[in-house]
């Protein structure tokens, strides 16, 4: 399944929300809607600094990643950004290879770019 990074800011009514409910609250509510989507919370952070939340979370395709974001952002509680994560055994970006396609003025098996 595809890993995204989550980094979140609380908004001022998201930051009344997380007072009222408490952290265990709020660890509920992210289960409730990563799991509602046939996806897992892997990890959970608060944080110091320009984030409030870091989640490490698992999603069965982009769409439901997709469908959370929007979620989330209409309900007005937080911020978030989303980053799709690679591992670094097997899916990670590759180095040293040579490139697929040649640079212009390179020789590529059809003659010249």
């Amino acid at each position: 399944m595809p890993k995204f990074l989550i980094q979140a800011t609380y908004t001022p009514e998201g930051t009344k929300g997380l007072r009222k409910e408490g952290a265990s609250g709020r660890r509920a509510a992210v289960d409730h809607v990563v799991t509602g989507l046939g996806g897992t919370v892997e990890a959970m952070y608060f944080a110091f600094g320009e984030d409030d939340l870091v989640c490490i979370v698992d999603f069965p395709d982009l769409v439901s990643m997709a469908a959370v974001s929007l979620s989330v952002k209409a309900g007005g509680a937080l911020h978030t950004r989303a980053t799709p994560l690679l591992t670094i055994h097997g899916n990670g970006p590759r180095g040293g290879g040579r490139p697929r396609t040649a640079m212009p003025g390179q020789r590529t098996a059809c003659g010249r770019l």
